[in-house]
């Protein structure tokens, strides 16, 4: 790190940070890349956690935390965030769901936006909440259009398939019931931004009673829309 204030745990902190920038690290990773004594690193990573500003995968390694997601939202920094808040409103009045936008962390998901139904039975899913990879449509397509190699981790304890993700990528859309949480479905399709690349995952959400088994067919076609409308702007918003 080039710039420091001289402030000796401040700029720690900011070297735990931009370590992080870049993935997920283990402790021992986080000593390598930072060149922080493990004792300090442990301790200033346990103490960023507690302020949400670290969080830990699936495999305890450290990733950056919810509340810089909801630090970006707030300053208006986060184009996608900016762009997809009110393309969620929308979806959530056309469908009468709970609508959402996920981003990879790691081997999680996180949710950067949301809009939720306003009354009645709803799947409520607070905007920094962390859930898993391995179950739901959002994790479906977040994972689908990911590489051979990742797609082949991914699938390790996995509610869904290799066949499922195919179907995904073939449809543009996926959906799920009773994966992630038992009695709710969802439809999900995918952001992308640069290159094409996937960078977040539109959802709506509610309870299988609604939805039905088979909730792409009421919802998959305004997902989709709303997805392709979010990855437009967001490319001519460059």
């Amino acid at each position: 790190m080039d710039n420091f204030s001289g402030v000796g745990v401040l700029d720690k902190v900011s070297v735990i940070l931009a370590a992080l920038e870049s993935g997920p690290q283990t402790l021992a990773g986080l000593v390598s890349v930072t060149g922080i004594s493990g004792p300090t690193a442990h301790r200033l990573a346990l103490a960023l956690e507690s302020h949400r500003m670290v969080a830990r995968d699936i495999q305890g390694r450290f990733v950056l935390g919810p509340r810089f997601v909801e630090l970006a939202g707030a300053a208006g920094e986060d184009r996608l965030v900016a762009i997809a808040t009110p393309a969620l409103a929308l979806l959530r009045d056309a469908t009468s769901e709970s609508a959402q936008l996920y981003r990879r962390q790691g081997d999680q998901r996180i949710c950067i936006a949301a809009a939720e139904r306003v009354s009645g039975l709803r799947d409520s899913v607070p905007v920094g909440s962390l859930l898993s990879m391995q179950a739901g449509s959002a994790a479906q397509v977040l994972l689908a259009w990911e590489d051979a190699n990742k797609i082949h981790a991914g699938l390790t304890g996995a509610r869904f398939t290799a066949a499922r993700l195919e179907a995904v990528r073939r449809q543009g859309w996926a959906e799920s019931v009773g994966e992630r949480e038992a009695g709710v479905a969802s439809v999900s399709a995918p952001v992308r931004g640069p290159h094409n690349r996937v960078i977040a995952a539109v959802s709506v959400s509610g309870p299988l009673e609604r939805l039905g088994r088979r909730p792409g067919r009421l919802h998959a076609a305004a997902v989709v829309a709303t997805a392709e409308r979010i990855s437009l702007t967001l490319k001519q918003s460059r």
